[in-house]
Protein backbone atom coordinates (compact mmCIF):
# COMPACT_ATOMS: atom_id res chain seq x y z
CA UNK A 1 0.00 0.00 0.00
CA UNK A 2 2.85 2.37 0.74
CA UNK A 3 4.32 1.84 -2.70
CA UNK A 4 0.88 2.45 -4.30
CA UNK A 5 0.50 5.73 -2.42
CA UNK A 6 3.95 6.82 -3.49
CA UNK A 7 3.15 5.91 -7.12
CA UNK A 8 -0.15 7.85 -7.00
CA UNK A 9 1.61 10.85 -5.50
CA UNK A 10 4.28 10.74 -8.22
CA UNK A 11 1.62 10.49 -10.94
CA UNK A 12 -0.29 13.39 -9.40
CA UNK A 13 2.87 15.50 -9.19
CA UNK A 14 3.73 14.63 -12.80
CA UNK A 15 0.24 15.58 -13.98
CA UNK A 16 0.42 18.83 -12.01
CA UNK A 17 3.80 19.66 -13.52
CA UNK A 18 2.48 18.79 -16.99
CA UNK A 19 -0.55 21.01 -16.44
CA UNK A 20 1.69 23.86 -15.30
CA UNK A 21 3.94 23.37 -18.33
CA UNK A 22 0.94 23.32 -20.70
CA UNK A 23 -0.54 26.40 -19.07
CA UNK A 24 2.74 28.23 -19.42
CA UNK A 25 3.24 27.02 -23.00
CA UNK A 26 -0.29 28.00 -23.95
CA UNK A 27 0.04 31.55 -22.68
CA UNK A 28 -0.45 33.85 -25.70
CA UNK A 29 3.13 35.10 -25.75
CA UNK A 30 4.59 31.59 -25.53
CA UNK A 31 2.17 30.07 -28.05
CA UNK A 32 2.75 32.94 -30.45
CA UNK A 33 6.52 32.58 -30.20
CA UNK A 34 6.24 28.83 -30.82
CA UNK A 35 4.02 29.29 -33.86
CA UNK A 36 6.24 31.99 -35.38
CA UNK A 37 9.40 29.98 -34.71
CA UNK A 38 7.96 26.95 -36.48
CA UNK A 39 6.70 29.06 -39.39
CA UNK A 40 10.05 30.84 -39.63
CA UNK A 41 11.99 27.56 -39.75
CA UNK A 42 9.74 26.27 -42.52
CA UNK A 43 10.19 29.44 -44.57
CA UNK A 44 13.80 30.29 -43.78
CA UNK A 45 12.75 33.58 -42.17
CA UNK A 46 12.93 35.31 -38.83
CA UNK A 47 9.35 36.19 -37.89
CA UNK A 48 8.59 38.21 -34.78
CA UNK A 49 5.52 39.87 -33.28
CA UNK A 50 5.18 42.29 -30.37
CA UNK A 51 2.13 40.42 -29.08
CA UNK A 52 -0.38 37.81 -30.12
CA UNK A 53 -3.74 36.27 -29.30
CA UNK A 54 -5.26 32.97 -30.32
CA UNK A 55 -8.45 30.94 -30.06
CA UNK A 56 -8.66 27.18 -30.47
CA UNK A 57 -12.36 26.51 -29.96
CA UNK A 58 -14.43 26.32 -33.12
CA UNK A 59 -12.34 27.57 -36.02
CA UNK A 60 -8.82 28.38 -34.77
CA UNK A 61 -7.89 32.08 -34.96
CA UNK A 62 -4.59 33.87 -34.55
CA UNK A 63 -4.08 37.64 -34.17
CA UNK A 64 -0.56 39.10 -34.33
CA UNK A 65 0.49 42.70 -33.68
CA UNK A 66 3.54 44.53 -35.05
CA UNK A 67 4.74 41.65 -37.17
CA UNK A 68 8.14 41.65 -38.90
CA UNK A 69 9.40 38.96 -41.29
CA UNK A 70 12.92 39.02 -42.72
CA UNK A 71 15.76 36.88 -43.91
CA UNK A 72 18.35 36.57 -41.11
CA UNK A 73 20.40 39.76 -41.07
CA UNK A 74 18.46 41.36 -43.95
CA UNK A 75 15.91 44.13 -44.27
CA UNK A 76 12.27 43.16 -43.53
CA UNK A 77 10.36 41.82 -46.51
CA UNK A 78 7.03 42.14 -44.66
CA UNK A 79 5.86 44.33 -41.81
CA UNK A 80 2.30 44.67 -40.55
CA UNK A 81 0.58 46.46 -37.70
CA UNK A 82 -1.91 43.59 -37.39
CA UNK A 83 -2.43 40.19 -39.01
CA UNK A 84 -5.59 38.18 -38.43
CA UNK A 85 -5.71 34.55 -39.57
CA UNK A 86 -8.58 32.10 -39.27
CA UNK A 87 -8.15 28.57 -40.64
CA UNK A 88 -9.92 25.23 -40.18
CA UNK A 89 -8.50 22.36 -38.12
CA UNK A 90 -8.32 20.31 -41.31
CA UNK A 91 -5.82 22.79 -42.76
CA UNK A 92 -3.68 22.62 -39.61
CA UNK A 93 -3.67 18.82 -39.61
CA UNK A 94 -2.84 18.76 -43.36
CA UNK A 95 0.53 20.51 -42.69
CA UNK A 96 0.61 22.35 -46.01
CA UNK A 97 -1.10 19.87 -48.31
CA UNK A 98 -4.41 21.75 -47.90
CA UNK A 99 -4.31 25.55 -48.36
CA UNK A 100 -7.88 26.28 -47.27
CA UNK A 101 -8.07 29.38 -45.07
CA UNK A 102 -11.22 30.93 -43.68
CA UNK A 103 -10.16 34.60 -43.60
CA UNK A 104 -7.08 36.83 -43.66
CA UNK A 105 -6.92 40.47 -42.55
CA UNK A 106 -3.86 42.72 -42.88
CA UNK A 107 -3.67 46.17 -41.29
CA UNK A 108 -0.92 48.51 -42.56
CA UNK A 109 1.15 45.78 -44.25
CA UNK A 110 4.38 46.94 -45.89
CA UNK A 111 5.85 44.62 -48.52
CA UNK A 112 9.42 45.09 -49.78
CA UNK A 113 9.51 43.65 -53.30
CA UNK A 114 13.34 43.48 -53.75
CA UNK A 115 13.71 41.78 -50.35
CA UNK A 116 10.98 39.32 -51.30
CA UNK A 117 12.65 38.57 -54.65
CA UNK A 118 15.97 37.95 -52.89
CA UNK A 119 14.29 35.59 -50.42
CA UNK A 120 12.31 33.70 -53.05
CA UNK A 121 15.50 33.15 -55.07
CA UNK A 122 16.97 31.25 -52.09
CA UNK A 123 13.99 28.91 -51.76
CA UNK A 124 14.01 25.43 -53.27
CA UNK A 125 11.92 25.08 -56.43
CA UNK A 126 8.27 24.42 -55.69
CA UNK A 127 4.92 24.55 -57.39
CA UNK A 128 3.13 27.85 -56.87
CA UNK A 129 -0.37 27.38 -55.53
CA UNK A 130 -3.34 29.66 -54.93
CA UNK A 131 -5.01 29.22 -51.51
CA UNK A 132 -8.75 28.92 -50.96
CA UNK A 133 -10.17 31.78 -48.85
CA UNK A 134 -13.71 30.87 -47.89
CA UNK A 135 -14.44 34.21 -46.14
CA UNK A 136 -11.98 36.26 -48.18
CA UNK A 137 -9.23 38.79 -47.64
CA UNK A 138 -9.16 42.36 -46.38
CA UNK A 139 -6.20 44.76 -46.60
CA UNK A 140 -6.14 48.26 -45.14
CA UNK A 141 -3.50 50.97 -45.64
CA UNK A 142 -1.02 48.69 -47.37
CA UNK A 143 2.17 49.56 -49.22
CA UNK A 144 4.53 47.91 -51.73
CA UNK A 145 8.11 49.25 -51.91
CA UNK A 146 10.25 48.72 -55.02
CA UNK A 147 13.46 50.19 -56.43
CA UNK A 148 11.74 51.97 -59.35
CA UNK A 149 8.19 52.47 -58.14
CA UNK A 150 5.98 52.15 -55.06
CA UNK A 151 2.30 51.57 -54.37
CA UNK A 152 0.73 53.04 -51.24
CA UNK A 153 -2.74 53.52 -49.75
CA UNK A 154 -3.70 49.95 -50.66
CA UNK A 155 -7.23 49.01 -49.57
CA UNK A 156 -8.48 45.70 -50.95
CA UNK A 157 -11.59 43.60 -50.34
CA UNK A 158 -11.82 40.06 -51.70
CA UNK A 159 -15.09 38.35 -50.62
CA UNK A 160 -13.78 34.85 -51.39
CA UNK A 161 -11.11 33.08 -53.41
CA UNK A 162 -11.19 29.64 -55.03
CA UNK A 163 -8.33 28.73 -57.39
CA UNK A 164 -10.52 27.55 -60.28
CA UNK A 165 -13.58 29.76 -59.84
CA UNK A 166 -14.20 33.33 -61.08
CA UNK A 167 -13.34 35.91 -58.46
CA UNK A 168 -14.19 39.57 -57.94
CA UNK A 169 -12.46 42.18 -55.79
CA UNK A 170 -12.35 45.90 -55.12
CA UNK A 171 -9.06 47.81 -54.98
CA UNK A 172 -8.03 51.32 -54.02
CA UNK A 173 -4.35 52.30 -54.24
CA UNK A 174 -1.87 54.88 -55.57
CA UNK A 175 0.99 54.03 -57.93
CA UNK A 176 4.02 56.27 -57.33
CA UNK A 177 6.96 56.92 -59.62
CA UNK A 178 7.81 60.54 -58.68
CA UNK A 179 6.88 62.96 -60.01
CA UNK A 180 4.26 60.67 -61.54
CA UNK A 181 1.34 59.49 -59.37
CA UNK A 182 -1.66 57.38 -60.43
CA UNK A 183 -4.42 56.93 -57.83
CA UNK A 184 -6.90 54.17 -58.77
CA UNK A 185 -10.24 52.92 -57.50
CA UNK A 186 -11.21 49.77 -59.38
CA UNK A 187 -13.46 46.74 -59.48
CA UNK A 188 -11.50 43.70 -60.68
CA UNK A 189 -12.59 40.30 -62.00
CA UNK A 190 -10.53 37.18 -62.81
CA UNK A 191 -11.76 34.03 -64.55
CA UNK A 192 -9.32 31.50 -63.03
CA UNK A 193 -6.86 32.65 -60.33
CA UNK A 194 -4.85 29.39 -60.44
CA UNK A 195 -3.66 30.30 -63.94
CA UNK A 196 -1.64 33.19 -62.48
CA UNK A 197 0.33 30.80 -60.28
CA UNK A 198 0.92 28.50 -63.24
CA UNK A 199 2.18 31.38 -65.41
CA UNK A 200 -0.62 30.97 -67.94
CA UNK A 201 -3.17 33.53 -69.10
CA UNK A 202 -6.63 33.96 -67.65
CA UNK A 203 -9.55 36.25 -68.38
CA UNK A 204 -9.23 39.64 -66.68
CA UNK A 205 -11.39 42.75 -66.55
CA UNK A 206 -11.37 45.93 -64.50
CA UNK A 207 -13.29 49.17 -64.54
CA UNK A 208 -13.35 52.23 -62.34
CA UNK A 209 -11.63 55.57 -61.85
CA UNK A 210 -7.99 56.57 -62.17
CA UNK A 211 -6.10 59.86 -62.27
CA UNK A 212 -2.68 60.37 -63.82
CA UNK A 213 -1.00 63.25 -61.96
CA UNK A 214 2.32 64.91 -62.64
CA UNK A 215 3.42 68.35 -61.51
CA UNK A 216 0.89 71.01 -62.51
CA UNK A 217 -1.32 68.77 -64.67
CA UNK A 218 -3.61 65.82 -64.10
CA UNK A 219 -5.71 63.45 -66.17
CA UNK A 220 -8.77 62.12 -64.30
CA UNK A 221 -10.53 59.32 -66.17
CA UNK A 222 -12.96 56.45 -66.01
CA UNK A 223 -11.55 53.32 -67.63
CA UNK A 224 -12.48 49.82 -68.69
CA UNK A 225 -9.65 47.37 -69.35
CA UNK A 226 -9.93 43.70 -70.29
CA UNK A 227 -7.97 40.86 -71.86
CA UNK A 228 -6.00 37.69 -71.06
CA UNK A 229 -3.75 38.44 -68.06
CA UNK A 230 -0.45 36.64 -67.47
CA UNK A 231 2.01 37.19 -64.60
CA UNK A 232 5.76 36.73 -65.02
CA UNK A 233 8.50 36.84 -62.42
CA UNK A 234 8.28 40.60 -61.92
CA UNK A 235 6.20 41.73 -64.88
CA UNK A 236 2.70 41.34 -66.25
CA UNK A 237 1.12 41.29 -69.69
CA UNK A 238 -2.37 41.52 -71.16
CA UNK A 239 -2.36 40.34 -74.74
CA UNK A 240 -4.34 41.65 -76.40
CA UNK A 241 -5.59 44.44 -74.13
CA UNK A 242 -8.78 46.38 -74.81
CA UNK A 243 -8.74 49.77 -73.08
CA UNK A 244 -11.50 52.36 -73.17
CA UNK A 245 -11.14 55.70 -71.39
CA UNK A 246 -13.25 58.82 -70.92
CA UNK A 247 -10.81 61.42 -69.64
CA UNK A 248 -10.10 65.11 -69.15
CA UNK A 249 -6.73 66.83 -69.37
CA UNK A 250 -6.48 69.54 -66.68
CA UNK A 251 -3.73 72.13 -66.35
CA UNK A 252 -4.37 75.49 -64.75
CA UNK A 253 -7.58 76.85 -66.27
CA UNK A 254 -7.39 74.43 -69.19
CA UNK A 255 -9.79 71.46 -69.22
CA UNK A 256 -9.86 69.33 -72.39
CA UNK A 257 -12.22 66.30 -72.44
CA UNK A 258 -11.67 63.37 -74.79
CA UNK A 259 -12.41 59.67 -75.27
CA UNK A 260 -9.65 57.19 -76.05
CA UNK A 261 -9.65 53.58 -77.19
CA UNK A 262 -6.53 51.39 -77.33
CA UNK A 263 -6.07 47.84 -78.58
CA UNK A 264 -2.87 45.80 -78.55
CA UNK A 265 -0.50 43.76 -76.35
CA UNK A 266 0.09 45.54 -73.03
CA UNK A 267 3.17 44.86 -70.88
CA UNK A 268 4.31 46.31 -67.55
CA UNK A 269 7.99 45.89 -66.68
CA UNK A 270 10.75 48.08 -65.26
CA UNK A 271 8.20 50.71 -64.14
CA UNK A 272 7.02 51.23 -67.73
CA UNK A 273 3.71 50.47 -69.43
CA UNK A 274 4.15 49.52 -73.10
CA UNK A 275 1.54 49.04 -75.84
CA UNK A 276 3.16 47.95 -79.09
CA UNK A 277 1.89 47.55 -81.70
CA UNK A 278 -1.22 49.48 -80.72
CA UNK A 279 -4.35 50.66 -82.46
CA UNK A 280 -5.54 54.07 -81.27
CA UNK A 281 -8.91 55.78 -81.62
CA UNK A 282 -9.15 59.32 -80.22
CA UNK A 283 -12.36 61.34 -80.11
CA UNK A 284 -11.58 64.87 -79.02
CA UNK A 285 -13.34 68.15 -78.32
CA UNK A 286 -12.07 71.68 -78.83
CA UNK A 287 -8.41 71.64 -79.89
CA UNK A 288 -8.10 67.86 -79.42
CA UNK A 289 -8.60 66.22 -82.84
CA UNK A 290 -10.46 63.06 -83.76
CA UNK A 291 -8.28 60.41 -85.39
CA UNK A 292 -7.50 56.72 -85.84
CA UNK A 293 -3.89 55.54 -85.83
CA UNK A 294 -1.49 52.66 -85.30
CA UNK A 295 1.94 52.65 -83.73
CA UNK A 296 3.53 52.31 -80.29
CA UNK A 297 3.04 53.87 -76.87
CA UNK A 298 5.14 53.65 -73.70
CA UNK A 299 4.49 55.43 -70.39
CA UNK A 300 6.91 55.51 -67.47
CA UNK A 301 9.31 58.22 -66.39
CA UNK A 302 9.14 59.25 -70.05
CA UNK A 303 6.41 59.10 -72.64
CA UNK A 304 7.05 57.59 -76.07
CA UNK A 305 4.54 58.09 -78.89
CA UNK A 306 4.96 56.85 -82.43
CA UNK A 307 1.67 57.11 -84.33
CA UNK A 308 0.76 56.81 -88.00
CA UNK A 309 -2.86 57.66 -88.73
CA UNK A 310 -5.52 59.91 -90.21
CA UNK A 311 -7.24 62.94 -88.67
CA UNK A 312 -10.91 62.84 -89.74
CA UNK A 313 -11.21 66.60 -90.20
CA UNK A 314 -9.54 69.88 -89.28
CA UNK A 315 -10.84 70.86 -85.79
CA UNK A 316 -13.07 73.95 -85.84
CA UNK A 317 -11.16 75.55 -82.94
CA UNK A 318 -7.86 75.39 -84.86
CA UNK A 319 -6.93 78.44 -86.98
CA UNK A 320 -8.75 78.42 -90.33
CA UNK A 321 -6.74 77.19 -93.31
CA UNK A 322 -6.57 79.25 -96.51
CA UNK A 323 -8.26 78.06 -99.69
CA UNK A 324 -8.15 75.61 -101.27
CA UNK A 325 -6.70 73.64 -98.31
CA UNK A 326 -9.41 74.79 -95.93
CA UNK A 327 -12.21 73.98 -98.38
CA UNK A 328 -11.13 70.36 -98.78
CA UNK A 329 -13.06 67.67 -96.91
CA UNK A 330 -10.27 65.10 -97.19
CA UNK A 331 -8.87 63.38 -94.13
CA UNK A 332 -5.38 64.38 -93.01
CA UNK A 333 -2.79 61.55 -92.88
CA UNK A 334 -0.17 62.18 -90.20
CA UNK A 335 2.87 60.75 -88.46
CA UNK A 336 3.52 61.88 -84.88
CA UNK A 337 6.72 61.20 -82.94
CA UNK A 338 7.35 62.22 -79.32
CA UNK A 339 9.88 61.14 -76.69
CA UNK A 340 9.95 63.19 -73.51
CA UNK A 341 8.18 64.08 -70.30
CA UNK A 342 4.70 62.58 -69.89
CA UNK A 343 3.14 66.07 -69.74
CA UNK A 344 3.97 66.57 -73.47
CA UNK A 345 6.00 69.70 -72.73
CA UNK A 346 9.00 68.60 -74.80
CA UNK A 347 9.40 68.73 -78.57
CA UNK A 348 7.13 66.65 -80.81
CA UNK A 349 7.66 66.05 -84.53
CA UNK A 350 4.71 65.95 -86.94
CA UNK A 351 4.26 65.08 -90.59
CA UNK A 352 0.82 66.14 -91.89
CA UNK A 353 -0.83 66.01 -95.32
CA UNK A 354 -4.02 67.13 -96.95
CA UNK A 355 -4.39 66.29 -100.62
CA UNK A 356 -1.20 67.70 -102.21
CA UNK A 357 -0.25 69.93 -99.26
CA UNK A 358 2.51 68.63 -96.98
CA UNK A 359 3.70 69.93 -93.60
CA UNK A 360 6.76 68.79 -91.62
CA UNK A 361 7.41 70.45 -88.31
CA UNK A 362 8.49 70.44 -84.68
CA UNK A 363 6.67 72.06 -81.78
CA UNK A 364 5.88 72.05 -78.08
CA UNK A 365 2.21 71.25 -77.59
CA UNK A 366 1.56 73.66 -74.65
CA UNK A 367 2.99 76.56 -76.70
CA UNK A 368 0.77 75.76 -79.68
CA UNK A 369 -2.34 75.41 -77.48
CA UNK A 370 -1.57 78.76 -75.83
CA UNK A 371 -1.18 80.32 -79.29
CA UNK A 372 -4.56 78.93 -80.38
CA UNK A 373 -6.28 80.20 -77.20
CA UNK A 374 -4.67 83.67 -77.28
CA UNK A 375 -6.99 86.66 -77.75
CA UNK A 376 -4.68 88.17 -80.34
CA UNK A 377 -2.96 85.59 -82.47
CA UNK A 378 0.56 86.26 -83.62
CA UNK A 379 0.91 85.83 -87.40
CA UNK A 380 2.84 82.57 -87.10
CA UNK A 381 2.42 79.63 -84.73
CA UNK A 382 5.27 78.78 -82.32
CA UNK A 383 6.89 75.97 -84.29
CA UNK A 384 9.64 75.02 -86.70
CA UNK A 385 8.17 73.77 -89.94
CA UNK A 386 8.14 73.53 -93.69
CA UNK A 387 5.00 73.62 -95.87
CA UNK A 388 4.71 72.84 -99.57
CA UNK A 389 1.51 73.23 -101.60
CA UNK A 390 0.94 73.64 -105.35
CA UNK A 391 -1.67 76.40 -105.01
CA UNK A 392 -2.84 78.88 -102.37
CA UNK A 393 -5.35 81.74 -102.30
CA UNK A 394 -4.66 84.68 -99.98
CA UNK A 395 -6.68 87.94 -100.02
CA UNK A 396 -8.01 87.21 -103.49
CA UNK A 397 -4.57 86.48 -104.93
CA UNK A 398 -3.69 83.04 -106.21
CA UNK A 399 -0.18 81.80 -105.56
CA UNK A 400 1.39 78.70 -107.09
CA UNK A 401 4.35 76.47 -106.18
CA UNK A 402 4.33 77.58 -102.55
CA UNK A 403 7.08 76.66 -100.10
CA UNK A 404 7.00 78.22 -96.63
CA UNK A 405 9.51 77.74 -93.81
CA UNK A 406 8.76 78.78 -90.22
CA UNK A 407 11.46 79.15 -87.62
CA UNK A 408 10.77 79.30 -83.88
CA UNK A 409 13.84 80.66 -82.05
CA UNK A 410 12.56 79.01 -78.87
CA UNK A 411 13.20 75.54 -80.30
CA UNK A 412 16.73 74.12 -80.50
CA UNK A 413 18.08 73.08 -83.90
CA UNK A 414 17.22 69.50 -84.74
CA UNK A 415 17.16 67.76 -88.10
CA UNK A 416 14.98 64.93 -86.82
CA UNK A 417 11.68 64.39 -88.64
CA UNK A 418 8.99 61.78 -87.99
Amino acid sequence: MGRRRILLILVAVALLLLALLLRTALQPEHATRLILDQAGKALGLQITAASGEYRLRGTPQLVLHDVVAREPGAAPLLQARRIYLSLPWATIRARGSDLTVRRIELDAPRFDLPAYQHWIATRPPSTRRIPTLTDGLRIRDGRIDNDDWDVDGIDADLPSLHPDRPVQARLRARYLDPPLAIPVELAVALSRPSALAAGTATGFATRGRIAIERGDWRLPATIALSGPLQLGKDDLSISPAHLGMAARYESGKTALPFALGLHGPLRFDEATWVLAPVGVALRGQGPIPTFNARGALALGRRLVLQLDGRIAQWPETWPALPAPIGQSTSALPFVLHYIGKPDLTEIAALHLERDTTVFDGRFRLPDVLAWIDADKLSPLPPLDGHVTTPRLQISGAQLEGIEVSIDDPGLPDDNARP
